[in-house]
């Protein structure tokens, strides 16, 4: 089974920018977006054979999350069910028979940290939502994270250090996320692996220098590590400043 995960910065420009193209070329089971910016009835996208779910943003133009998905869910909900995280339309949840899928797009700390404390608040409820979820069975969340977790995962993390995405306090919360239990399915392969990266600023040709940040992830439950076949990034895709990663399951 094929999972694909991308931060689209936006549906209907990435759409002009060859987003349909790569839909059909990845030919996933499961295709979860982020940062939609869209909201109801602004777009119509005909994917033949996927169910379509989306979670859209309050605020215009902003956030949203969407899942596209082949076999239909047992049901889908969105949001995490606490009040002060649920209007930015960040979180898709699909249950199937065997596991969870959950699209997420994390808050940013924003420049100057002026939303750090929101985002502290945001991981501790977003983690006590997946344990929640595992309690009943595995699951597999993927996204936008805003986080390189490792100075690997990041080119210039000496100068970076302490910036809004690579702060001790976010990087602390991964750490805190792989401590219960989750795998980060591209580390899980690609212990050491540099240069691997799914955001580049479009400032100063930096996708162009590779000069770009690991911040989008295929994690799951330990419980099915035994299941995982493969995690890629597709650098190569353009349509967006983050590419699309992806994750390979036994059926």
């Amino acid at each position: 089974m094929k999972l694909i995960s991308w931060n689209v910065n936006g549906l209907r420009a990435c759409r002009e920018k060859g987003f349909l193209d790569f839909f059909r070329e990845a030919d996933a089971d499961i295709f979860c977006l982020q940062e939609t910016k869209l909201q109801e009835g602004q777009i119509e996208l005909d994917l033949p054979g996927y169910f379509q779910y989306w979670n859209y943003a309050e605020k215009k133009g902003y956030s949203g999350t969407a899942l596209f998905t082949r076999r239909k869910p047992l049901e889908v909900s969105c949001g995490i069910g606490v009040e002060e995280h649920d209007h930015e339309g960040r979180v898709i949840t699909a249950a199937f028979p065997e596991y969870y899928v959950v699209t997420v797009y994390t808050p940013n700390a924003q420049r100057e940290l002026t939303r750090l404390d929101y985002r502290m608040r945001w991981e501790d409820a977003f983690l006590a939502y997946l344990k929640k979820l595992e309690e009943t069975k595995p699951v597999i969340f993927c996204g936008d994270l805003n986080v390189a977790h490792r100075e690997i995962d990041l080119k210039n993390p000496r100068s970076n250090r302490g910036n809004a995405g690579f702060t001790d306090q976010e990087r602390a919360c991964f750490t805190r996320l792989l401590e219960n239990g989750f795998v980060d399915t591209y580390r899980y392969f690609y212990p050491d692996r540099e240069g691997a990266y799914s955001w580049w600023s479009y400032m100063g040709q930096a996708r162009a220098k590779n000069i770009g940040w690991r911040i989008d992830y295929f994690v799951v439950s330990g419980a099915l590590k035994e299941r995982l076949l493969g995690a890629d990034i597709h650098s190569q895709v353009q349509g967006s400043d983050h590419c699309p990663v992806e994750l390979v399951l036994k059926e």
